[in-house]
């Protein structure tokens, strides 16, 4: 009978206490909301406007014909061949500028990690490129480097081959090959330091352990950096994905969009601004977005994991 009528005052102070600990939370909470609020404003009523408008048949010049089409608009840009042409330029341009500056920066990072005169140097001089705006990374290469009258580049061929070497015009020969070189070169830089961090993670009593038993430079690349380098290139490769898919300054800086260079999100500006298509050009901006969203949740994986592995070892 006592046991009976002296438990719920034990029970209402831990719920008491609770709800106090709630209050101090939110009252915590309070000073970040405004920044929520207007984050929420600025980032996702934007896009739910844009899912919403990717469901009608929306031609900017004829507002009165506007209808609910469904998921026509995007059908139509998975098969009109310019549509589907874009996203095909939009994988193979991905793919060739993280590859390609996913090597070279795994060979600069292995050259920074070693110590010599003038490293710091060396590394602020590799970073510089990542530092440059895009549109003036792209506006040097067209018109430093690119130009067929004045370009650095045929200058040197100038300066090898005298007055009867080659004078190409890179952008129109080569144009999708112009547009990556500018991309590897701007991108470079931020594989570099990703995996200089990996690098510089290493155990050196490891290192210097294996050197010790015989193992060669070759041997400890293949056998204990590369491993060790795995979530690091991961990393590098999610990350830059994210970034040149959604590229847009150097194709519309370098070709405008032309000689089969058109992107998708060149195209999504050229649906929109040009044809005035809002509705398919909505579409295929949430189709960029869906595919962002699923590279960046492969990328926020691999960032955990790295977070758990430093947090094990120490």
């Amino acid at each position: 009978m006592t046991a009976t009528t002296t438990a719920p005052p034990v029970t209402a102070a831990p719920r008491s206490a609770q709800g106090a600990q709630r209050l101090r939370a939110w009252v915590t909470r309070a000073p970040l909301l405004p920044a929520l609020v207007f984050m929420i404003i600025v980032t996702q009523l934007p896009f739910v406007a844009t899912l919403v408008i990717s469901f009608f048949d929306w031609n900017a010049l004829y507002p009165a014909a506007r209808r609910f089409t469904g998921l026509s608009n995007y059908s139509d840009v998975l098969s009109q061949p310019d549509l589907r042409k874009s996203v095909l330029t939009t994988i193979v341009l991905t793919v060739a500028v993280v590859l390609v500056s996913l090597v070279i920066g795994l060979l600069l990072a292995l050259l920074l990690d070693r110590r010599f005169r003038g490293r710091g140097f060396v590394r602020t001089l590799l970073i510089a490129p990542f530092l440059v705006v895009p549109v003036a990374a792209a506006l040097l290469w067209k018109h430093v480097l690119y130009n067929p009258e004045y370009g650095l580049l045929n200058g040197v061929l100038h300066w090898i081959g005298g007055n009867g070497a080659p004078q190409p015009d890179w952008v129109s020969n080569t144009p999708l090959l112009a547009v990556e070189a500018s991309l590897v070169w701007q991108w470079t830089p931020f594989m570099m330091l990703i995996l200089l961090a990996g690098l510089q993670s290493r155990d050196p009593e490891l290192i210097e352990a294996a050197r010790m038993d015989g193992a060669s430079n070759w041997q400890i690349f293949r056998h204990m950096t590369l491993p060790h380098l795995r979530r690091y290139l991961e990393l590098g490769v999610l990350l830059g994905s994210i970034y040149i898919v959604q590229n847009f300054d150097a194709v519309f800086t370098i070709t405008s969009g032309g000689l089969g260079t058109a992107n998708l999100p060149y195209t999504v500006y050229q649906t929109f601004y040009q044809a005035h298509e809002n509705g398919l050009a909505s579409a295929a901006g949430v189709l960029v977005v869906i595919g962002s969203i699923i590279i960046a949740t492969f990328a926020l994986r691999v960032v955990s994991s790295l977070f758990r592995e430093e947090v094990s070892r120490a």
